[in-house]
């Protein structure tokens, strides 16, 4: 379990550190304003999960999943963990609750965000 937390832990570095790099270099080329770099984290990472869900299990290399996929992946965009489950519950045959499973999760981090900014506004203002 530490072991796997330590992976973890190291594949979220260099996810996180992937992802800055990105946001600095689109800012750079594209400039302040659209969040391009986000953009092509969330597209990026969700094309990257794909191939790692499909080769990880082709392979048997599963045993890799947690350092690519929770770690890597998951310190560079968590919107490609999102659209696994989403693809993951379409497969199901279950396109009712993948449909509602993004309106929720699009619309309560939204909503979430919201709150958090005027909570935090009311409380340090």
């Amino acid at each position: 379990m530490l072991n796997t937390l330590l992976t973890v832990a190291l594949g979220g570095a260099i996810g996180a550190s992937g992802r800055y790099l990105v946001n600095v270099t689109a800012t750079r080329v594209i400039g302040h304003g659209y969040p391009a770099g986000t953009l092509i984290v969330n597209v990026l990472g969700s094309f990257l999960m794909g191939v790692l869900f499909v080769v990880l299990a082709k392979k048997g290399g599963n045993v890799w999943a947690p350092f690519l996929m929770t770690g890597v992946l998951g310190g560079f965009t968590t919107f490609s963990a999102f659209s696994l489950d989403t693809l993951a519950l379409f497969e199901r045959g279950q396109v009712a609750s993948a449909a509602g499973y993004v309106a929720l999760s699009v619309g309560l981090s939204l909503a979430a965000l919201v709150l958090g900014v005027y909570a935090a506004r009311g409380v340090f203002a």
